[in-house]
């Protein structure tokens, strides 16, 4: 039965054969891979039924209950995370977006991973850059220790690849939409050329759909949404010139980790004097689960899918001869769509009401105090700005009025003023047993955050009308966005599971540890063992 469609076959087939064989007693080649919205719920549904990557990752040092402890569980803080070994109140990558009402421009809204400074930007129409980042990452640690050490960095979104990646990268690739770009002005690699015509050329032709593995069959089944639509059913059947269908498909993650193993054979990374970094932003589940949920027939080809395309990273990797260590992660979780959950019986949930959308409860507050609106902006929950037009008196009056209405509100579960944040102690204990303040507080950043933080009830989506785009999501305090899965393995290995709580900082010094090397700045996270013998990783 097919599976895959190996739109990237003959290049991973081309890597391969680029490769050449080199051992070496300590490892050449760090390999980081992170899937985007790949909760701890997902690898403990699916773990059973994986055979291929997954399961020799699984072989290695599994830490089930990772953390993404902070509060702000979006893409970009969670990436920001992964190889930086410091929380976002340290990172300054705070949410995917935040309001700076200093900002250069007329749009006062951020993207994390854009240059506010470039004339004619927006959030929306941004300059990718890595200048919001506050912090260097595990390939500056490298470069700072080994300058001959190379990073590589290949991702679905750029802020994967630039949080990941860092400052000081030698090569960094993210889907501009129709194929992979860069930064204005680099050198395009022969193998990302080959990569987009090849994209091209499959995406012109019509797909259809994909087999469905038994195991798949129970979970595929129509859910209503409105308006006549459904999802839950879906093959991943595809028209031809559809893009955004491609990009929300298995084969969106092969073209990327394809694009790594190519760039792996092609550079020779692995194979010089001083270590390599090769970071892989695979991005199709988080896509998939955005727009058709976590629990239906597509989230379940998905899995088998990666499965099988890591296998064949994995391969390219083995035949060259490096020796190589991979630490695999998830920038979050995900919450499954509520029309899904309530049909199987869930408690609570459901979708936001449009009344705690800043916006519209600026305006309620604006018409009782007598003021113009806009007087708040933000989304439905996180960070909640009061416009700085308000004079000190009108401000306090916003505040207090916007914090009755939150608290009152049976879909908040509380709401913090930043000074409340601020005052929070940095927590000590494992992430499991944080408070929601003290995870509010390391996705803090004074200069950047919120006037307000506001924190919906448990499985409340923050998704109004699911007809509209995006019908599931994640970015909440709870453990179903905050739990993420923590593999590593190198040939070798002996392998163990320690089921406690980590957090995804700790993967940095971690492979730190690995390589020997010294963490040359402050950090939140700690070396995990990954020896469960009498050796010692963080030695």
């Amino acid at each position: 039965m097919k599976l895959i469609r190996p739109i990237a076959a003959a290049l991973v087939l081309l890597a391969a054969s680029h490769a050449t064989a080199q051992q070496a007693p300590a490892p050449k080649l760090v390999v980081v891979i992170s899937v985007d919205q790949f909760s701890a719920d997902l690898l403990a549904e699916y773990r059973g039924q994986f055979r291929e990557g997954f399961a020799r990752l699984l072989s290695g040092a599994v830490f089930p209950a990772g953390y993404q402890s902070h509060g702000a569980t979006e893409t970009c803080p969670g990436h920001s995370t992964i190889l930086t070994g410091a929380r976002p109140a340290r990172t300054g990558i705070i949410a995917n977006d935040w309001t700076d009402f200093t900002a250069p421009r007329e749009d006062k809204t951020v993207y994390c991973s854009e240059d506010t400074s470039v004339p004619g930007s927006s959030s929306n129409n941004y300059t990718v850059s890595d200048k919001n980042l506050k912090v260097p990452t595990l390939g500056e640690w490298m470069k700072l220790a080994n300058p001959g050490s190379r990073v590589v960095s290949v991702a679905g979104k750029d802020r994967a690849a630039v949080m990941m990646g860092g400052h000081k990268v030698d090569e960094l690739w993210w889907w501009g939409g129709k194929g992979f770009v860069s930064y204005a002005g680099r050198a395009e690699p022969a193998m990302v050329t080959r990569m987009n015509a090849g994209i091209a050329e499959r995406v012109a032709t019509a797909q259809p759909a994909m087999d469905l593995p038994a195991f798949c069959e129970p979970r595929s089944r129509p859910i209503a949404i409105g308006g006549g639509q459904t999802v839950g059913e879906g093959r991943f059947a595809r028209e031809a010139g559809d893009y955004r269908a491609f990009r929300a498909s298995p084969e969106f993650d092969e073209s990327i980790l394809a694009l790594g193993a190519g760039l792996f054979a092609d550079m020779k990374l692995g194979q010089g004097a001083d270590t390599d970094l090769l970071i892989l932003g695979a991005s199709a589940t988080d896509y998939i689960g955005h727009s058709v949920g976590t629990r239906g027939s597509e989230m379940c080809l998905q899995m088998f899918a990666l499965d099988h395309t890591l296998g064949q990273l994995f391969a390219v990797l083995d035949k060259s001869g490096v020796d190589y260590v991979v630490a695999l992660t998830a920038d979050h979780g995900g919450l499954d769509l509520p029309e899904r959950s309530g049909e199987a019986g869930s408690v609570g949930g459901g979708r936001v009401d449009r009344a705690l959308i800043a916006g519209n409860m600026g305006k309620e507050i604006a018409a009782k105090l007598g003021l113009k609106a806009p007087v708040l902006h933000g989304g439905s929950f996180g960070d909640v700005y009061v416009d700085p037009k308000l004079t000190p008196a009108q401000r306090k009056a916003v505040l207090a009025e916007a914090t009755a209405r939150y608290t009152a509100h049976p879909q908040v579960k509380a709401v913090f003023t930043r000074a409340q944040v601020a005052a929070t102690p940095k927590p000590k204990g494992p992430p499991e047993s944080w408070t929601i303040l003290e995870e509010l507080n390391q996705s803090y950043d004074p200069a950047r955050s919120g006037d307000l933080l506001v924190v919906l009830q448990p499985r409340i989506t923050p998704i109004v009308d699911p007809t509209k785009g995006y019908v599931a999501t994640h970015g909440s305090v709870w453990g179903y966005d905050r739990r993420v899965p923590i593999l590593f393995w190198r040939k070798g290995m002996t392998g163990f599971e320690q089921p406690l709580g980590v957090e995804t900082v700790d993967i940095a010094p971690t492979l730190a540890g690995v390589l020997g090397l010294k963490v040359p700045v402050e950090i939140d996270g700690k070396c995990l063992d990954l020896d469960p013998g009498p050796g010692d990783t963080c030695k």
